[in-house]
């Protein structure tokens, strides 16, 4: 094994390593653009500079290959000095956009120019100007004046997403991309580009003027679009979420998510038909109660029929704690009738999109529950289940269920928003959308990944829940109109089920989400010695699945900025 050293400190290297990747590896940084390490090597921004013994330049650490006794320095004069000149010619032609630029506060180009330029401009002469505003497809837009000709975007599409449609045109300082004549970047992934683009030239038309980074709040949490359980980063401001960003997992999605997980997952939890509080149905009109009287209705009700004429509809939309407290009540009434909806949607992609759009279908196989037959429907055709229990899913509208559920005499649901589900309940108790609780989702793989929550409710409140906080959520008032977002009335699923439970009689003693899981650890031999620390990263494998943990050594240098708390 060849051993290298880098700034005096020596470090042992695997054949064919290049000097980059060894500086990563061991939590050192080095300035970068092009260099990306699930992309081929580009070696154009030349930013990566350094200086090697017995070399007669200065050479570039993204395409250097090591060999044994090389030394390298990246803090000598002349390493400092070339990277300094390299942002000279960078900023050059650069336009000062950075007040109306959506990058602002998470921008490469600005660290790099704060912390490794001259901080001053040669330059005296008028800027090149190229297009501005540039539609790339139906999620991106392109700023030419911006972009710093890295071509991340270009190998992306070529090597990660197939669709190898963007190019240079021109050259010199008139060089631009431009996507093939009558094509538009508009694959399953195309908004990648965004998140690995260092400058603001590429933007999310979703996101695009929506907040200043800086006054939003990070959160580290999962996609529950699909069955994969992509690692994300919620930005929320005023309560909202503002956008998803793909959170880098090797044991997971590498650094990638799909356009459909990213613009589909959160705006139910923006939505205005948010149910918030319980309600229950007087005369066939339903009617706004406090959560004793709907929670004692539900109990009384389930009292009156046989196990077998009720049945527990669990949710994989739903956590597993949420799931295993559900299910445990559904055990201790003795309900056979317990299963779940399974959501199977087109086919599996080659990279991460799932068929199952559901997060935790694992989680439900792991607790004994099986999907829902044709058996269970011909069941409620025939009146024989009377009395129906459901978790999150709308159910009803997607399967076409109306007239069926219309006739079971007593159906009571756990729901996020108003829909089909819920206009057919007798019953409606409001739950906590994934972003504003904590819990586990297991993807297809067996990959156990923890929820955090991004997202108040008035009973998950940011400052005593140890909730990541912005600027404006530690300098807000109740006086400050940037903090006056809306605040649902809704519980864990897992909370309002243990509710349901004591009034039957059935009492347990979780306190908090994770002494559910702790009870989920002792009892299932998958969990064994997990708990909520341990899972906090990246996730953990289930026992005796045989996956090995990938650990991750690369960090942008912006995502250290916006992940910083304000105090």
């Amino acid at each position: 094994m060849p051993n290298v050293t880098i700034d005096g400190i020596q470090y042992e290297a695997k054949p064919g390593q290049t000097v980059i990747q060894i500086i990563y590896e061991n939590n050192l940084d080095l300035p970068h653009f092009c260099w990306h390490p699930a992309l081929t090597v580009a070696g154009n921004c030349r930013m990566c500079l350094v200086e090697i013994e017995k070399m007669p330049k200065l050479a570039i650490a993204c395409s250097t290959t090591v060999s044994d006794g090389m030394v390298v320095n990246t803090l000598t004069p002349n390493a400092v000095k070339g990277r300094e000149d390299v942002m000279e010619f960078l900023l050059i032609n650069h336009p000062l956009d950075c007040p109306i630029c959506d990058e602002a506060g998470q921008c490469k180009l600005q660290d790099y120019a704060f912390h490794n330029s001259r901080g001053v401009s040669r330059f005296e002469e008028t800027k090149t100007h190229k297009e501005k505003r540039v539609p790339f497809g139906p999620n991106v837009m392109f700023d030419a004046e911006r972009c710093i000709s890295c071509s991340r975007c270009i190998r992306f599409g070529e090597e990660i997403a197939h669709q190898p449609i963007l190019s240079f045109v021109d050259r010199g300082d008139h060089v631009t991309i431009e996507p093939f004549p009558g094509t538009q970047l508009d694959n399953p992934y195309s908004m990648n580009v965004i998140d690995i683009c260092p400058v603001g030239a590429l933007t999310s038309r979703d996101f695009r003027f929506k907040s200043r980074v800086w006054d939003m709040s990070f959160t580290d949490s999962v996609c529950p679009g699909c069955a994969k359980g992509c690692n994300i980063r919620v930005g929320a401001r005023n309560n909202e979420i503002m956008r998803l960003e793909p959170r880098p997992n090797p044991n997971v999605n590498d650094f990638w998510m799909c356009d459909y997980g990213r613009l589909t997952s959160y705006p139910s939890v923006n939505a205005g038909n948010r149910i918030s509080g319980a309600h229950k149905k007087v005369e066939g009109i339903p009617k706004s109660v406090g959560l004793d009287e709907a929670v004692k209705t539900i109990a009384n009700e389930l009292k009156k029929y046989k196990a077998d004429e009720i049945a527990f509809i669990a949710s994989a939309f739903a956590t597993l704690e949420d799931n295993f407290v559900f299910v445990e009540l559904a055990k201790a009434k003795g309900v056979k009738n317990l299963g779940y909806f399974s959501h199977i949607i087109g086919e599996d992609d080659p990279l991460l999109l799932r068929a199952d759009k559901t997060p935790n279908a694992y989680g439900l196989k792991l607790l004994g529950v099986k999907p829902f037959g044709a058996e269970f429907v011909n069941e409620l055709r025939l009146g024989r289940i009377k009395a129906v229990y459901a978790l999150e899913d709308d159910f009803v509208e997607t399967f076409g269920m109306p007239t069926l559920m219309d006739a079971v005499e007593f159906f009571a649901v756990h729901a996020t928003n108003e829909s089909a589900t819920t206009t057919s309940a007798d019953v409606v108790l409001s739950a906590s959308t994934w972003a504003e609780k904590e819990g586990v989702f297991i993807n297809h793989e067996g990959w156990v990944n923890k929820l955090t929550s991004s997202i108040e409710t008035t009973h998950f409140v940011r400052g005593l829940d140890h909730m990541n906080r912005s600027r404006l959520d530690t300098f807000g008032s109740p006086f400050d109109r940037w903090a006056q977002g809306r605040k649902v009335d809704a519980h864990e699923s897992w909370r309002l089920a243990q509710m349901v439970a004591s009034e039957m009689g059935k009492k347990t003693d979780h306190r908090y989400t994770e002494d559910v899981f702790e009870k989920l650890a002792s009892v299932l031999p998958e969990l064994d010695g997990m708990n909520y620390e341990k899972l906090d990263d990246q996730g953990m494998p289930l026992n005796g699945i045989g996956r090995k943990i990938k650990q991750m050594h690369y960090h942008e240098v912006y995502q250290d900025v916006t992940e910083a708390e304000v105090v």
